[in-house]
């Protein structure tokens, strides 16, 4: 895991790590996918793991940690398996005054299918400044164009019928507003 976070957090993640039950969901036998997700984080590229497989026991020691180390869980269990996991975990984050690092983990998270989790991203960004947010979208254009396709994608495969005005979407005005998404964005 802690090639998903910048170098300098190695003692801060492995605190959280050892935190965190290596019991998993479904008797999975590895705690993660190995399946990745590559970013560019300033001058470095983190691998995000698509999903982890850990059962969420932070309730037992997130009172323990300090805001860096609780940044750093709420980042591990966005990738969760369990959606209602995803979502308290980048609940919790959002309300934080979090660092550039924990970026990718928010937007990786909207190009995913629970339209729950868009609508609340949406109503919690909307009521902030997200131009760090935008700013590194830009510099990983390309897999941010993908993610704003797969975000697409979902609408069309789940909620198209329920949502028929793609314009007036959550997720199209989340990627245009709050991450700063054009099609100028997929020509460059």
């Amino acid at each position: 895991m802690h090639v998903a976070f910048p170098k300098d957090l190695k003692e801060a993640v492995s605190k959280v790590f050892n935190l965190i039950l290596n019991d998993t969901y479904n008797k999975a036998i590895d705690g993660e996918s190995p399946d990745r997700v590559e970013y560019l984080l300033g001058d470095s590229i983190i691998q995000i793991p698509y999903r982890i497989y850990y059962i969420d026991n932070s309730n037992s020691f997130i009172n323990e940690l300090n805001s860096r180390e609780k940044m750093i869980l709420h980042c591990i269990y966005s990738r969760s398996d369990d959606g209602f996991v995803r979502q308290k975990h980048l609940k919790s984050l959002l309300s934080m005054d979090y660092e550039d690092w924990a970026i990718p983990y928010i937007v990786k998270i909207c190009d995913e299918y629970i339209v729950e989790i868009l609508e609340m991203t949406y109503v919690i960004l909307q009521q902030q400044d997200t131009e760090r947010i935008k700013k590194f979208c830009h510099q990983n254009r390309v897999s941010f164009c993908k993610s704003y396709n797969r975000m697409i994608s979902y609408w069309n495969g789940f909620y198209r019928n329920e949502h028929k005005n793609f314009k007036q979407y959550v997720g199209r005005k989340l990627f245009r507003k709050c991450f700063g998404y054009s099609r100028v964005m997929e020509n460059k």
